[in-house]
């Protein structure tokens, strides 16, 4: 169940990137929270649905992730849990829907998937697999030493979450946007 807070949130940083080229079309925003997720869609200032999902980092983290790195049957255990959160929101998204989100993580994942640095950066689907491999092959016993990439499992559960959000309501990029408002809850 959604908190009336996290709502409020959410239409916020829906708002701040509706504010951002383009400001015309369908937009999707991601938002992954601590404790949830969140979806809000729409064509103008104000979402026209929004959609709390029962994952976050540190939820997904918390109730998956017992290692670090998790371990292969971790992640596994994990993806089918967010497969089944995000599948929820398939039915809010429109074809030829551009796919947003504001939240420091993603625009972490960006960096490390290899994007440069920006105000609006564009990651693809494909840069992503590439982290999430990195990640995977780390379960799998590859010495952390030989990658940059952050050890936390919430870390591991925001790739995670927004893997599977890619994959499932088949996004081919996610552009991350910066604003004023912060991404964070």
């Amino acid at each position: 169940m959604s908190h009336p807070d996290f709502d409020t949130h959410l239409s916020r940083l829906f708002a701040a990137a509706r504010a951002q080229p383009p400001t015309t079309g369908p937009l999707v925003l991601l938002h992954i929270g601590d404790e949830q997720s969140g979806v809000a869609v729409g064509q103008s200032a104000e979402p026209a649905a929004r959609l709390t999902l029962a994952i976050g980092a540190e939820s997904t983290a918390r109730e998956h992730f017992r290692h670090s790195p998790p371990s292969p049957l971790e992640l596994e255990n994990a993806i089918m849990t967010v497969e089944d959160e995000v599948t929820r929101a398939l039915p809010l998204v429109t074809t030829g829907a551009t796919l947003v989100t504001c939240d420091a993580s993603i625009r972490e994942i960006a960096l490390l998937s290899g994007v440069t640095a920006g105000e609006r950066m564009q990651l693809s689907l494909d840069a992503m697999e590439r982290c999430f491999d990195r990640l995977a092959q780390r379960s799998l016993g590859r010495p952390i030493s030989s990658d940059n990439l952050p050890t936390s499992t919430s870390f591991a559960a925001s790739l995670l979450i927004l893997r599977e959000f890619m994959h499932h309501l088949r996004f081919e990029t996610i552009t991350v946007l910066q604003t004023d408002t912060q991404a964070t809850q």
